[in-house]
């Protein structure tokens, strides 16, 4: 079966000079396995993805993930997943940043007015540290960005009744007392659980399943 096309969200497509995707569940790739094997599994397609949204594969960065809430700034990637963080933030034209989630939240953080852009990895434990709030901060420091201005988009993640804890409503209220818009913070509020043909969910899965891929990139001046 081809491959599905990934999911984009109404919020980032309004904003020209970012790239943005959600990968979906790929039919045809066996990830009844661990995490290191499903992602090297999945590594080719996903790499194919940013290809398709105008970036090399030497210019998007990862992150090790570790439920934490350290944020890192992303100047020149390279293919190595960068380590003990769980977030990137950048703004430089013809990076990609992609963080892997299957019921975690991938928060997008996009600031039209720097150009600064950044995501997150947000499930249970990095909600309860604040990790969007933490990349808010981050960006306004390194790249003066002004929470008014940021466009916040949660991906698809597990919700209740699947889901005791409700981190994506949490998630959202990080953002909102940071300075974000509430008319500027999107959640469609998709449950990851609820169609396992679209989605890896690694609570219904117990653990060995693949991962969705989330990706925001900056386009060059000749792209946006």
């Amino acid at each position: 079966m081809p491959a599905p096309a990934p999911l984009t969200f109404a919020s980032l497509s309004a904003l020209p000079s970012f790239a943005h995707a959600f990968t979906l569940r790929h039919p045809d790739i066996d990830v009844a396995v661990d995490r290191d094997e499903a992602l090297k599994r999945l590594w080719q397609w996903h790499t194919e993805v940013a290809l398709e949204l105008g970036f090399a594969r030497t210019c998007l960065a990862t992150a090790q993930q570790v439920h934490g809430n350290a944020i890192s700034l992303i100047t020149t990637p390279d293919e190595t997943p960068i380590q003990a963080v769980d977030g990137l933030i950048c703004n430089t034209p013809g990076v990609m940043l992609g963080i892997y989630v299957a019921d975690c939240c991938a928060v997008y953080l996009a600031d039209p007015v720097t150009g600064a852009f950044g995501i997150v990895h947000s499930g249970k434990k990095g909600t309860e540290l604040d990790i969007t709030g933490m990349a808010i901060e981050a960006m306004q420091r390194s790249f003066g960005s002004r929470p008014e201005d940021l466009v916040v988009q949660l991906s698809p993640c597990i919700r209740p009744p699947a889901y005791e804890v409700d981190f994506a409503a949490a998630i959202r209220e990080e953002a909102k007392a940071r300075g974000v818009l509430p008319e500027n913070i999107h959640d469609e509020g998709v449950c990851t659980s609820s169609d396992l043909t679209r989605f890896y969910s690694y609570r219904i899965e117990q653990g060995r399943t693949g991962r969705m891929l989330a990706l925001l990139g900056a386009r060059g001046a000749s792209e946006a």
